[in-house]
């Protein structure tokens, strides 16, 4: 499959090369970005002409954005499960090319040429990892791009749960690390933050693997640490990140950790995980690829994607400052939805939990919201926000997320929200982590009781408390 992965990657190509221009109309989160960005540069190189389009989701309002010209149209971490709003568009066959890793629908009549990593066995390849394998295609030279697919492969969770990139993705990898572009760390703290949040911080953020008496606890983070006489500070007063510490202090720190877990009962399997870092980078957030496609992902988020764009085109100037300040207000942001969904509290029922923001917070951030309530909730049960869409009233944004004791249950978020749309109209998708969609506002109730069904399909069972 891999064979047939690549030779059809090398036939994307030659279709991209052959256009006199090319319109690429991409997602808005850190994959969607990396993907748009690795094509429009593999394309420049070229001499092409690339115009890019970002959309937060493929629907009647966004395809308006499309433009009805001569480009040659290529769809990148979307459009396969959307290929009817592509007929509806008037887009043919031969203008358009799909580079996705979504379940796809097709139309009866119509057959797009796609490259989706899906439809070759390979479940943990982004849309990022496509793009990259087409850009590779076009020129070998273009292996300096396997930086930004590691970037969109990680930020799209495509390493959570083999706590590495796997198959294809790893190859990419590889392409990397032979262009001096990425190191890799085997076995490094398996946590967010370690480029740029105080330890005793990124420890307590952490909930994969959850460590009693750390996790969610700041303070007993600090005293776990500080009982194991780990240097903290900076001579300088700052404290000290992860990637700062000593080796043989990391060595003590994740020996206790493991103990934590073992006396608690749990396994600490989860507790390493290999990590992507970049040498060449000088700024803290951009050191490695979690964080550097949080940064992007803020940009996104924000409505701002072609910042993010530009950040992985190597722009460290004016779009590197804007970042970071979309950064800044998305982390508030986050912070106080967080705070918000904890002090309301979710409602639950016998195999999730749900709640509704209406109004108060955009629907790009509700994901991240729920991803991290979900480790101050039930752990047990999967959660499901809906907030309200400013710029449509009559639908009803919803963002779901679990955690990987309950995928490995056999939860499978990306397939009950699909069945769930399908009964109730709308359009969603996902991974069987985290999925989301778009719903009839007046169908909401309908929609978490299907969603509720398709869950207890899938043996969640019913959650009890895991504070």
């Amino acid at each position: 499959m891999i064979m047939d992965l690549l030779a059809d990657a090398e036939a994307a190509a030659g279709l991209v090369a052959g256009a006199a221009e090319v319109t690429i109309v991409s997602h808005i989160d850190a994959d969607g970005i990396c993907s748009e960005a690795i094509l429009s540069l593999a394309l420049e190189r070229r001499g092409i002409p690339v115009n890019p389009v970002f959309v937060r989701q493929l629907e009647p309002l966004t395809m308006k954005t499309i433009p009805k010209d001569r480009s040659f149209k290529v769809f990148t971490d979307l459009g396969s499960g959307q290929q009817n709003l592509l007929v509806e568009h008037g887009l043919s066959e031969e203008e358009v090319l799909i580079l996705d890793h979504h379940v796809g629908q097709r139309v009866a009549g119509t057959s797009y040429r796609e490259v989706n990593a899906l439809n070759y066995g390979h479940g943990k390849l982004a849309a990022s990892g496509v793009a990259y394998l087409v850009a590779r295609a076009l020129d070998p030279e273009n292996a300096d791009l396997a930086k930004l697919a590691v970037v969109g492969n990680v930020g799209d969770m495509m390493a959570r749960t083999d706590l590495g990139l796997i198959g294809p993705s790893r190859d990419i990898v590889e392409d990397g690390v032979r262009n001096g572009s990425i190191e890799v760390v085997k076995k490094d703290l398996n946590c967010f933050g370690i480029s740029t949040r105080p330890v005793h911080l990124c420890l307590s953020y952490n909930d994969d693997p959850f460590v009693p008496g750390i996790t969610n606890n700041p303070n007993g983070a600090l005293q776990f640490l500080q009982r194991l006489g780990v240097t903290l500070k900076h001579p300088s007063g700052r404290w000290l990140v992860w990637e700062e510490i000593p080796v043989g202090e990391k060595r003590r720190v994740i020996s206790a950790l493991a103990q934590q877990l073992i006396s608690h009962g749990r396994s600490p399997d989860r507790l390493l995980a290999e990590a992507y870092l970049f040498p060449g980078e000088t700024q803290k957030p951009l050191r490695n690829a979690s964080e550097f496609a949080t940064v992007l992902n803020a940009c996104g988020r924000w409505a701002k994607p072609t910042v993010g764009s530009r950040i992985c085109r190597g722009d460290r100037g004016l779009a590197y400052r804007e970042a970071e300040r979309m950064l800044t207000h998305h982390r508030g942001m986050i912070r106080d939805l967080l705070q918000f969904i904890l002090e309301k509290g979710v409602t639950e029922i016998s195999h999730l939990q749900h709640i509704h923001v209406g109004d108060r917070f955009p629907d790009t951030i509700i994901g991240i919201g729920a991803g991290m309530a979900l480790s101050k909730l039930n752990r047990k049960k999967p959660i499901l926000i809906m907030a309200e869409m400013s710029d449509d009233p009559l639908i009803t944004k919803v963002s779901m997320r679990t955690n990987e004791d309950q995928v490995r249950g056999g939860t499978d978020l990306q397939q009950a929200i699909v069945d769930a749309t399908s009964e109730v109209g709308g359009s969603g998708g996902g991974h069987r982590i985290a999925a989301g969609a778009y719903i009839p506002r007046e169908l909401e109730e309908r929609f978490i009781h299907c969603v509720n069904r398709r869950l207890e399909c899938q043996n969640a069972g019913p959650g009890k408390d895991d504070r």
